[in-house]
């Protein structure tokens, strides 16, 4: 048995630096990917300020000095915000960093010193007729002290996507709630009380 020797071509010269260098690259998109393959899922099971951190680098989230993030899903109209003593009509979904649904209503009626600190904040940020995603931290929404009885955990960020449908007075506000209620206002003739 023979060995045939089969001459090698010579390398030309910085190919193997161009391999090094293909490598490197490989390797730095692979770290790269699965670097952004997994930072959501760790702010998301991380703490609030872990969250609340990612969440501030995504596109499209503006951050207030008080620490509510929001992001403008639609715009208003432009005509003017609601006060902090307005009523507002919303559409609106309440969710955990999860997906986790605690609350949803549509065309509700809410007074603004009536709610959570960060969802009035994110109110008055809106037009008519605007959407908005609101991220609310912990110390803006119930902190330490959820409502009894809710899926809310202690220190959560809470998520809400909400629809400005109209703002008027309080007083308007109040008048127009307990007209539902059958607690006040004129009764059209002949209506049963409570209609």
């Amino acid at each position: 048995m023979s060995i045939t020797a089969v001459p090698l071509r010579p390398v030309k010269k910085g190919t193997l630096a161009k391999l090094w260098v293909g490598v490197f690259l490989l390797l730095a998109g692979a770290a790269f990917f699965a670097w952004h393959a997994t930072a959501r899922p760790i702010a998301i099971n991380g703490t609030a300020e872990d969250f609340l951190s990612w969440n501030a680098g995504q596109s499209g989230v503006v951050e207030t000095d008080s620490g509510l993030q929001y992001q403008i899903l639609e715009a208003g109209d432009e005509a003017g915000s609601p006060g902090a003593g307005a009523g507002v009509i919303v559409n609106y979904e309440g969710r955990l960093i999860d997906g986790t649904v605690f609350d949803a209503n549509e065309q509700q009626g809410l007074p603004l010193d009536g709610v959570i600190t960060g969802w009035a904040e994110g109110i008055q940020l809106m037009s008519r007729g605007a959407r908005y995603r609101f991220w609310i931290p912990p110390a803006l929404g119930y902190g330490e002290n959820p409502p009894p009885g809710s899926p809310i955990p202690p220190d959560s960020v809470l998520v809400f996507d909400v629809e400005l449908i109209d703002f008027i007075s309080r007083e308007q506000l109040m008048q127009i709630q307990m007209q539902q209620m059958g607690l006040g206002g004129p009764q059209p003739e002949g209506a049963a009380p409570g209609e």
